[in-house]
């Protein structure tokens, strides 16, 4: 068996540090804001009623998977989504 040395590795919080450095990366990181921001909240809110991707997503009519790509950024919700998701999990929705 290898034994793999990480002290060489980077860590993600060195990685994020060292890429804010860079206007450009700033800037689309800055722009990405608000959405990273959605998903924790989804993602909170499923965790704090105790809910797994399949639950919420049963509740939904919908499928695991596409609970899945909510929380992970790669979908693009409509409203309509966002608001049957956040009843389900007994949240409202609300643009500031």
């Amino acid at each position: 068996m290898k034994i793999v040395d990480t002290r060489k590795f980077t860590t993600y919080d060195e990685f994020l540090a060292k890429s804010l450095k860079d206007p450009e990366f700033k800037k689309e990181y800055d722009a990405l804001e608000d959405e990273f921001v959605l998903i924790n909240e989804i993602l909170s809110a499923r965790l704090a009623k105790k809910m797994t991707q399949a639950d919420l997503a049963k509740k939904l009519g919908m499928k695991q998977e596409a609970i899945s790509r909510l929380e992970s950024g790669e979908s693009n919700p409509t409203y309509s989504t966002l608001s049957k998701v956040a009843k389900a999990l007994d949240k409202k929705v609300a643009l500031v």
